[in-house]
Order: C-alpha cells, then structure tokens, then sequence
C-alpha cells in the first residue's frame, strides 16, 4: 500500500431523509448560511452567549468535517427537502471537553435558524439522527444549558435522562445521556 493510500481517510456522511427534511454533509457553500446563523444572538445565547465569527464558523464546519473522517460520525447540515433552505445543524460529536464526569459516548447536539423553530424540525431531525446513532454506539449524550427550555423538552421526548447538574466553561450546564 503506498504512503498515500494508507493515510486515506474517506467517510463522508450519510444522507438521512425525513418526510420533510435533508440531513447532508455540510459543504464549503454553507459557510454563509452557517455564518448568518452563528451570528444570530438567539441561536448563541445559550451556547456562547455571543455570536461567532465567520472565521470560527469556518473552523467549525472544518471540525465536521474532520469527525466525519477520523471518527466515521460527526454534524450534518439540515435542509428542508421542499425549498433546500438550510435549516440548522445536528450531530454527534467528540469535542474532548474538559468536564468532569467525562463523557463515555458521542455527545449529541443541534441547533436550528430561529426562523424554523416551533415547526417540528428538530425533534423530525433529532429522531433521525438518533435512529442512525442507535445501530452504532450504545449510548449517547448531550449537554444543555438549564434555561433553554426548548432543547431539554427536545432532549426528553427523544429518551434523553439521568441529567446531571455540571460546571461548563464557568457555566451551569446539563448533563444528559441516552440509551
């Protein structure tokens, strides 16, 4: 095997259809939409509490990217099937935060342009994901900020418990875990 060869990685993610989503590999073109997202206060209010920059927001799909191709799961792009409109993010990931208990599976995340919020979106994607997850890792968890209510009725209505109060980047965060 040449030098070449052996260093190849090639997984690239799934498609996953819904009856009205996409969820795909996320492309250089998103950048844009990805961007105008991560710029929106109330998509990072409970994430960073601040926007993202359109240089971070491209380290962050480079970091999807190379999920994909190291560890063979990582964050897809959700597009609504009928219009392709870039809807959001879900995933599952291996970030190697610093908290204590350490996480023993992918930790799962999401989140969607506030445009599409309330529509059933997420929890569709979540699902999705979720039964894709569920026939390669035996469990799986999520961390969420105690005041986002909307994510932890998501997290719970698609099996997510045992939460567990923790301290994250200074921040109170919840620890949740699937399965």
């Amino acid at each position: 095997m040449s030098t070449v060869n052996r260093y190849c990685f090639c997984m690239v993610a799934p498609v996953i259809e819904t009856p009205r989503l996409r969820l795909r590999p996320h492309l250089p073109t998103d950048l844009d939409v990805c961007a105008a997202m991560w710029a929106d206060p109330a998509v990072t209010r409970f994430i960073s509490g601040r926007a993202f920059s359109r240089e971070e927001v491209w380290a962050r799909l480079l970091r999807y990217a190379g999920h994909w191709l190291w560890l063979e799961y990582g964050f897809w792009a959700i597009e609504e099937k009928s219009t392709s409109l870039f809807v959001g993010e879900l995933g599952f990931a291996e970030f190697e935060r610093e908290i204590q208990p350490r996480l023993a599976a992918p930790e799962a995340g999401w989140v969607l342009s506030p445009r599409f919020h309330g529509q059933g979106y997420g929890g569709e994607a979540l699902a999705a994901a979720l039964a894709w997850a569920d026939v390669r890792f035996p469990a799986t968890a999520c961390l969420i900020h105690p005041e986002n209510l909307a994510s932890l009725r998501l997290a719970e209505k698609q099996g997510f418990g045992e939460s567990v109060g923790i301290v994250y980047k200074g921040q109170p965060t919840v620890l949740l875990h699937r399965r």
